[in-house]
C-alpha cells in the first residue's frame, strides 16, 4: 500500500484568519446598508415629543427627495468644491511624484520631504477647518495682513462671498490630501520598468515627452483609482464646510454639501428621509464611478 503524502494544506488558516474582517465587514458595512434602505421606506421621524412612525409609505420618502429639488443645487455644490480641491490636487501629486522618482534630479533629504507633504493628512479635518476659520475671518491674520500692505482698503469677507468659501474648502481638501496621492502616484512610477525610460533616453527623448509618452500611460490604473477614490470620498465631503460654515453651507447654501444635508435629516430624527437621501447617495456615486471608470477604460481600447 502506498502512503499518504503528509502534505500540510494551509487554506483552512486563510479562512480563519478572514473571519475577524468578514465579521466587521457584515457588522459595520452590510446590516446598517440593508437597515438604511429598509427605513427609506418608512415614515419615522420625531414631532417635538411625539414619535411618528415608522409607518410604511413606500416610495414616498424618494418623492419627497426629488420634488423639494435641494439633492440637484447640494449635488452640483459639492462636486464642484470637489473638483476645485481635486484637479491641482492631483497636478501637484504628479509634480511631486515625477521629481521624486526621477534618479537624475538626486534630490537629498527626500525622507524629511516626503513625511513633511504626507503630514497634513494627519490633521484632524476639524482642526483644519477652525484653524482657517480663524485665519480667514473679518479681523483674522490673513485680512490685518492684507490690510497692513495695501492690497486691501478694508478687510475682506471671505466668509460671505460664494467663491471664496467654496475655494477655502477646496484649498483645504486639496491640502490635506496631496501627500496621500502623492504617495500612491510614487508607488506606481517606482513600479515603472527604469529600462523603458533609458531607452527612451538612448531614442533621446526629453523629460517631458518620457513623463506623458511612458509615465502617465503606465499609471492609468493608479490615476483611475486616485480618481474613483476621491470621488467617492468627495461626494462623503462634510467636516470642513460643517465646521467652515457653522453647519449653515453660507453663504445662499452655495457651500451646502450632500452629508450637510443627510446630517439635517438624522439631527431633527427624520430617519425615513434619511435613508431615502443615503440611497440617492449610494446610487449616485455608483454612477458616477462607473462613469469614470468606463470613460478611462474606453481610451485604453482606442
Amino acid at each position: 500500500m502506498k502512503k499518504k503524502s503528509k502534505v500540510v494544506s494551509y487554506n483552512k488558516w486563510g479562512y480563519i484568519f478572514l473571519i475577524p474582517f468578514v465579521v466587521i465587514y457584515l457588522v459595520f458595512q452590510m446590516i446598517p446598508l440593508f437597515s438604511t434602505i429598509y427605513n427609506s421606506f418608512f415614515e419615522n421621524y420625531r414631532s417635538g415629543l411625539k414619535q411618528i412612525g415608522p409607518n410604511f409609505v413606500g416610495l414616498q420618502n424618494f418623492a419627497t427627495i426629488i420634488t423639494n429639488g435641494d439633492l440637484p443645487t447640494y449635488l452640483k455644490n459639492t462636486l464642484i468644491m470637489w473638483i476645485l480641491g481635486f484637479v491641482p490636487q492631483i497636478l501637484l501629486s504628479l509634480l511631486l511624484g515625477a521629481w521624486f522618482t526621477d534618479p537624475s534630479l538626486r534630490l537629498k533629504a527626500q525622507g524629511f520631504f516626503k513625511t513633511v507633504i504626507y503630514l497634513p493628512n494627519l490633521i484632524m479635518a476639524s482642526a483644519f477647518a477652525m484653524l482657517f476659520f480663524t485665519l480667514f475671518s473679518n479681523s483674522g491674520p490673513i485680512n490685518s495682513i492684507l490690510v497692513q500692505i495695501g492690497f486691501l482698503k478694508e478687510p475682506y469677507q471671505f466668509m460671505s462671498h460664494v467663491w471664496s468659501v467654496r475655494g477655502l474648502v477646496a484649498f483645504m481638501n486639496c491640502l490635506m490630501w496631496f501627500g496621500n496621492t502623492t504617495i500612491l502616484l510614487m508607488a506606481g512610477m517606482m513600479g515603472i520598468d527604469p529600462s523603458l525610460f533609458e531607452a527612451a533616453q538612448v531614442d533621446g527623448a526629453t523629460a517631458t515627452q518620457i513623463f506623458y509618452k511612458i509615465t502617465l500611460p503606465l499609471l492609468k490604473p493608479i490615476l483611475i483609482y486616485v480618481m474613483i477614490t476621491s470621488l467617492i470620498g468627495g461626494l462623503q465631503m462634510f467636516d470642513v464646510p460643517q465646521i467652515l460654515t457653522n453647519g449653515t453651507g453660507d453663504p445662499m447654501r452655495s457651500s451646502m454639501t450632500l452629508i450637510m444635508y443627510l446630517n439635517k435629516h438624522l439631527f431633527s430624527k427624520n430617519f425615513g428621509l434619511g435613508g431615502a437621501l443615503s440611497v440617492f447617495m449610494f446610487i449616485i456615486t455608483g454612477i458616477l464611478s462607473l462613469i469614470v471608470f468606463k470613460f478611462t477604460a474606453s481610451e485604453d481600447k482606442d
